[in-house]
């Protein structure tokens, strides 16, 4: 696996942006509106969008509020690029501050796709190593001009190749699934988000000693906000295996922790601080104009929003190692096959392997039983409705406690 710095941090908080769309419906759509001001502005066109977004004014020209999900199945793309902001380019080191540092291009290294089933509801992230090797589909560049198709390159290239439309129309190509939504997210969105939601408190088996993100955490729970969450969601060198993949997990760790605390630590349930929370992610994130509506916002959360922990799935897409350079992994065709063939028939799936290769996360002293989202329990699957996957793909659920397995010096 890759020994270079990835910025998969990213993808925790745009996968959190969701849960609280999810709440601001308890507000009304008039918050998440009044928020999306410049948030409209920065909209990108994709390629080959599948519809267009719904409009929903009234009569006065605000709008209406909604109170039904998007029907069927409903796929989102998060992506995470690296530009150096200059805001924060001291914080980020060399790669921002050296002879290599550029304030212009950026590449996609974090790239999750988040996938809503249809009825029943249920909720799977499904992340992308920044080093897979993959064919590139030709792109249409903002510009208008066109990107070359490739037989073999970086998935992490493909933002600077073509933007976020060409980020969507890859992984798509690559997985079969239309993609209809997009938006992405820079190292300053990430800071600004994870201070408004007031950190998040982690678990530590073994000590974390980073030097290369500055991190040192000693062993027990820990309550991490701004750089430090950064840090700590960048930490490859802290952890016991060192790896890519080890940091998924451990990254895994701090999404389950993160929905936690918004569901269970009341967050959700106040007014002023959703509303908060919802104008800060709006500023900070760039969406698909299919993203710009307040009420498709709206109803792709009212999707997500009661979906019970243990049916809130997170995964790493299946890989195997390149073997023409140990520093990039190639897709594991046929693993993938089986968690795509288990969405598109909206099938449970069932992680029949919880830990990350390398180790990145051990679970917890003391395992936590929280309720689902919805305050139910989840219903128990029909015969022939559960998939397991493939001991090569691993991953987790909001229901699992992890701690960090670190490299205990």
């Amino acid at each position: 696996m890759s020994h270079h710095r990835t910025k998969s941090a990213l993808k925790i908080v745009l996968v959190s942006v969701v849960v609280v769309f999810a709440a601001a419906v308890g507000l009304g759509a008039l918050v998440v509106h009044d928020a999306a001001a410049s948030y409209q502005q920065r909209a990108v066109v994709l390629e080959q969008p599948t519809f267009a977004p719904q409009p929903m004014p009234s009569a006065s020209g605000s709008p209406t509020p909604v109170s039904t999900a998007l029907p069927g199945s409903i796929d989102v793309l998060l992506v995470g690029t690296d530009i150096c902001e200059a805001s924060y380019a001291k914080e980020l080191g060399g790669r921002c501050t050296g002879p290599g540092a550029s304030f212009t291009s950026a590449n996609n290294d974090v790239n999750v796709l988040l996938h809503i089933s249809d009825n029943p509801r249920r909720v799977t992230v499904i992340s992308f190593p920044r080093d897979l090797i993959i064919p590139t589909p030709s792109c249409r560049r903002p510009d208008g001009s066109t990107a070359p198709a490739t037989a073999a390159s970086m998935l992490n290239a493909t933002y600077s190749s073509g933007g976020l439309s060409c980020v969507a129309k890859t992984i798509s190509t690559l997985t079969g699934i239309d993609i209809p939504y997009a938006a992405s997210l820079t190292f300053g969105g990430v800071i600004a988000i994870t201070d408004a939601i007031g950190g998040v408190t982690v678990c530590v088996a073994n000590g974390i000693d980073d030097p290369y993100t500055h991190l040192h955490l000693s062993p027990g729970m820990h309550t991490v906000k701004g750089l430090t969450a950064l840090q700590f969601l960048r930490t490859r060198h802290g952890l016991l295996a060192g790896s890519d993949l080890a940091r998924i997990s451990n990254q895994q760790q701090y999404m389950t922790r993160l929905v936690h605390k918004l569901v269970d630590g009341g967050v959700l349930s106040n007014p002023v601080e959703l509303a908060r929370l919802a104008g800060v992610a709006l500023q900070n994130v760039t969406p698909s104009t299919s993203l710009t509506d307040p009420a498709t916002l709206v109803r792709i959360a009212l999707a997500a929003k009661s979906v019970p922990f243990d049916q809130f799935v997170m995964v790493q897409y299946p890989t195997v190692d390149d073997p023409q350079n140990h520093n990039r992994v190639l897709p594991n065709t046929d693993a993938a096959n089986v968690l795509m063939a288990a969405l598109a028939q909206n099938l449970q799936v069932k992680i029949s392997r919880t830990d990350s290769p390398g180790y990145g996360v051990v679970p917890a002293p003391v395992p936590s039983a929280s309720p689902s989202p919805s305050g139910g329990a989840s219903a128990t699957p029909s015969p022939g409705s559960v998939v397991e996957l493939p001991g090569s793909i691993a991953g987790t659920t909001a229901a699992d406690s992890t701690c960090s397995n670190g490299n205990g010096r």
